[in-house]
């Protein structure tokens, strides 16, 4: 199902010392889970709704990602969902999820389990069982067991049918405020069906829950490995490109693109590492689109695929092999470059060179290879904890 989604990041987050949204979880701001999730899970558009002024924060945050905006919040929670859906009404999408940033670990499963149930339903969301003990003050300040029979948590992401939800939404009564979502179709009556929610799909609130936020973004997260080689020959010329940087040198590479060896091996790790092929399947050497091309494109693309499966890119070993030219010289400028081209820090890259003793071709100085080794951290939380099933209501 075509779906789009609003992730309502405009909270001042006083309960847990400010700005949740923006602070670091597991290397990344706890927001940019969210959107990567959503992304990853197929979602067309995404409106971030953030507060007035953090443009900044969320643009950072957001970097290297794409299909999403920004769009300033309300008063009120929602107000924002409403600034939210209303950004979206041009894109006209069948469905939509509207999801908290301040609960970061969301599965591929959970989304997939709400747009099933929006087949034979208006809007959905995931629950939890209330399996502790309810007390509850009496008004004369006796406590009492309260009975929690039929009761549920409610998650997020909603979702909802994008018609029905607008329909739902002009008719709200003013001046009042819905304690969730759903609840705009609750007042309706339509049907609101509920999906098995997720244990780790808990709401940072407190400044205690990131200790246990923490612990299972470790938890939660794989690292893959992938490697690439290249080979170019040399011709005449006075110049070569090498991990994006352009050396004067009395030969140049033999290439259809800019002949890069460097950009070329790493963009094959980069791949390698997420399992997409090699450079050869996404820039075709017989295409002449490609003929003098920048290389720093390839390395682009591969680097957003990762993104793209809400991946992060740890670090970037690379070693050129010639005998000329030198490489020592120019290393700190290819190791600016590559750290820009993938936005990553400086001291995640790295660029060294070594001869073969004068042995085979690039000791005979017919042409330059290039190796690399690139480490990825990709979600890994699938299969998913589930709790029991609570079945879907008529």
């Amino acid at each position: 199902m075509d779906f789009a989604a609003v992730i309502v990041a405009a909270g001042r987050g006083a309960r847990a010392g400010g700005a949740k949204q923006w602070r670091d979880l597991g290397g990344r701001p706890v927001a940019r889970w969210s959107l990567e999730a959503l992304l990853a899970a197929g979602a067309r558009h995404v409106v971030v709704v953030i507060p007035p002024g953090d443009e900044a924060a969320a643009a950072g945050a957001f970097h290297g990602l794409d299909r999403w905006s920004l769009i300033a919040g309300g008063v009120e929670r929602f107000d924002s969902v409403r600034a939210g859906l209303t950004a979206l009404e041009p894109l006209s999408p069948s469905a939509v999820l509207i999801h908290d940033a301040a609960r970061p670990f969301l599965t591929p499963r959970v989304v997939a389990d709400l747009l099933a149930a929006l087949e034979d339903a208006d809007g959905a969301l995931p629950v939890l069982p209330a399996v502790d003990t309810l007390k509850r003050h009496g008004s004369d300040g006796a406590l009492a067991t309260a009975d929690r029979t039929g009761l549920m948590r409610a998650q997020t992401p909603q979702a909802f049918r994008f018609p029905e939800l607008l329909h739902c939404l002009a008719a709200w009564p003013a001046g009042e405020t819905p304690t969730d979502d759903v609840q705009v179709l609750e007042r309706a009556g339509r049907r609101v069906a509920t999906t098995t929610g997720d244990v780790r799909l808990f709401k940072l609130t407190y400044g205690e829950d990131f200790e246990m936020a923490e612990a299972l973004a470790g938890a939660l997260r794989i690292i893959r490995v992938g490697q690439g080689f290249d080979v170019h020959a040399f011709e005449p010329g006075d110049r070569v490109w090498l991990c994006g940087v352009e050396i004067a040198h009395d030969q140049k590479l033999v290439g259809h693109s800019d002949a890069d060896v460097g950009l070329h091996a790493l963009t094959d790790a980069l791949l390698g590492a997420i399992g997409a092929g090699d450079i050869g399947d996404h820039f075709p050497p017989t295409d002449p689109k490609w003929k003098g091309a920048d290389s720093a494109v390839f390395l682009r693309h591969a680097a957003s695929l990762v993104a793209a499966r809400g991946g992060r890119i740890v670090n970037a070993d690379v070693t050129l092999i010639c005998e000329a030219p030198r490489i020592k010289p120019h290393r700190e400028a290819m190791r600016a470059r590559v750290a820009d081209l993938l936005a990553v820090p400086l001291d995640r890259v790295s660029v060294k060179a070594t001869t073969t003793e004068g042995l085979g071709f690039t000791g005979r100085r017919e042409g330059l290879a290039a190796q690399a080794v690139a480490g990825v951290e990709l979600p890994g939380y699938e299969p998913a904890i589930r709790s029991p099933s609570l079945g879907r209501p008529a």
